[in-house]
Order: structure tokens, then C-alpha cells, then sequence
């Protein structure tokens, strides 16, 4: 069985010779481009002190395995396995160790090409893309139909209304995934997990929506907003939150994971299994939509931030 289950892949334990590894099963097909980007950058940031697990290569040099037909033929990367207890954001040190290690990859990441950057971090669906979804997952009588409609009836409007584009000059190569569910504390200090989405970002807003996870999401902690930010100020990170845009990237990534978990418990192409977790993850998301009240006291609170 598995170790754990993600959005798009699940983690096994592979253990032999006194040594262990993570290989992580690719659900949902392989972007062979999108895991060479997420190698180059994990070294990097090996080289700049950031702990990570190891991304091993196979025979032919590459990061990324096929497993045959008859071990059913999914995509699968190797790891270190790493040994360690969930992060505390409430640790003060932890969030000293979380607005430095967010400043180097930024730093790190500076000089981007202006490439196009991936939609799902800088769209979301329109009104009528909501209604049609609520619409049809009404019809397949779905436990959590009358939930979506509430949220596409309120916040998934106002929250898109806040999605904005990304200004020039602002665009990094980053992690993209900086929540403390990604980072473990072992034996030697924080890892920095899961680096599947690595690319091009803005990183004003990548800044501020990690700082809103950091600060314990709509519990709004204030005081833990302004120590991963002073943290991230000194190491030499030059985002600046300006206002509710800024946690564009947050709204984008909310609203579209909604949407595409919505997608999937619909799916009868995917296995049951998919679509069960699919479901899960759309109830736990509409129970943890971004309260706007919460991001307006964060922009005041890190506006004093120099």
C-alpha cells in the first residue's frame, strides 16, 4: 500500500540493504520537461544549503522511470527517504528557517525568461464555467453538491475578481508549493518536500501566499506573517506584498484545485479509488477557501514590514 496520496501522485516505501526510498507514482501521466526543471532547480538550491531529498536519475540519465505494462505502466520517481516530524508553524525558528530558505530561492530564481507562465497559477474559471460545474455535479447527486453551490453562489466570483496578471520583471523560478505540509524537521533540520511543481512564478505573489499557509491560513496569525517576512527581508528577498492581489497566486491555486477535484469525482474514465479522493479534496477545500477579512489583515500587518 501507498504511504501517502497527493493530488497527483502517491508515495511508496521501497526499503532494501539497510536503505530507503521514496518513489513517488505519477497518477495522471508524466511532463518529462516539468521534472527536468524540478531536478535543475532542487540541485540548485542544494548548492545555495537547502536540504532536500535526493532526486535519483536512472541507467539512462533520466529522472523519470516507466514502469512496464504488466507493473502497470505508470511514470514513478525515486527519492531519499526522509525520516522526520511535520513542521510547526508555530515555531518561531522554523518560520525564521522558512522566510530565509523562500528568500534564496528567490534570489536564486531571479533573471527568469520571460516565459508564459502556467495558467493554473495565474487564471480561474468565469461564473458561467462554475454554474455548469455545479450544475453537473448536481445531477449526479453528489453529497457535497449543495456546498459547491453555496461557494459558487459567494466566494468563487469574488475571489477570481482578485486574479491578476503577472507584472513584468517579477517572474522567478521557484518551488511553487511552499506550505509546511512540505517540509519535514529530521535528525539534521527542515527538508523541503515535493518540488513536482517547480517553474516560473511571480514571487510577490508566490511570497504571499506562502506567508498566508505560514501563518496558519484564515486563523490570520499575525505575528508569524511578520516573522517569515522580516526573515525573508533580511536574507535578501525583495517581494513585497501591496494588497489583495498580491495573494493572486492563492486565489488562483484555491479556485482551479476546486474546479479540477470537482472535474475528476465526475470522471468515469478514473478508478473509483480516484474519484473518492477527488470528492475529499473538494469538501476540504470549500471548507478552507482563503477568507478575504484574513488576507486584508495580513496586507496591513506586512506593510509595516520593511
Amino acid at each position: 500500500m501507498p504511504v501517502t496520496r497527493g493530488a497527483l501522485g502517491q508515495i511508496w516505501k521501497l526499503s532494501g540493504g539497510g536503505r530507503s526510498w521514496a518513489v513517488k507514482e505519477l497518477l495522471f501521466g508524466c511532463d518529462v520537461e516539468q521534472v527536468r526543471r524540478e531536478a535543475a532547480l532542487r540541485n540548485a538550491a542544494e548548492e545555495l544549503g537547502i536540504a532536500s531529498p535526493r532526486l535519483m536519475a536512472n541507467r539512462d540519465g533520466s529522472y523519470v522511470t516507466r514502469l512496464p505494462s504488466d507493473a502497470g505502466g505508470s511514470h514513478v520517481k525515486v527519492y531519499d527517504w526522509i525520516d522526520g516530524d511535520a513542521a510547526d508553524p508555530s515555531d518561531p525558528a522554523l518560520l525564521d528557517w522558512f522566510g530565509r530558505t523562500m528568500a534564496l530561492l528567490h534570489r536564486a530564481g531571479e533573471g527568469t525568461a520571460e516565459e508564459e507562465l502556467d495558467p493554473w497559477y495565474t487564471r480561474c474559471p468565469e461564473e458561467a464555467g462554475w454554474k455548469g460545474l455545479h450544475e453537473r455535479v448536481e445531477r449526479a447527486g453528489l453529497a457535497w453538491a449543495g456546498e459547491l453551490g453555496r461557494f459558487v453562489g459567494t466566494s468563487a466570483v469574488e475571489l477570481g475578481g482578485w486574479v491578476t496578471s503577472v507584472e513584468p520583471g517579477d517572474v522567478v523560478t521557484s518551488h511553487l508549493d511552499l506550505r509546511p505540509a512540505n517540509v519535514l524537521v529530521g535528525r539534521q533540520g527542515p527538508v523541503l518536500l515535493d518540488w513536482d511543481n517547480a517553474g516560473p512564478a511571480s514571487a510577490e505573489q508566490e511570497f504571499a501566499r506562502a506567508v498566508f499557509g505560514w501563518s496558519g491560513g484564515n486563523r490570520g496569525d499575525v505575528e508569524a506573517a511578520r516573522r517569515v517576512a522580516l526573515a525573508y527581508r533580511r536574507a535578501g528577498g525583495r517581494a513585497v506584498v501591496s494588497g489583495p492581489a498580491s495573494f493572486s497566486m492563492l486565489f488562483a491555486t484555491h479556485l482551479n484545485y476546486i474546479h479540477v477535484q470537482a472535474e475528476c469525482a465526475l470522471d468515469p474514465a478514473v478508478t473509483e479509488a480516484q474519484r473518492a479522493f477527488a470528492s475529499e479534496q473538494v469538501v476540504e477545500s470549500l471548507r478552507t477557501v482563503p477568507d478575504l477579512a484574513v488576507v486584508s489583515r495580513l496586507v496591513g500587518a506586512l506593510g509595516t514590514v520593511g
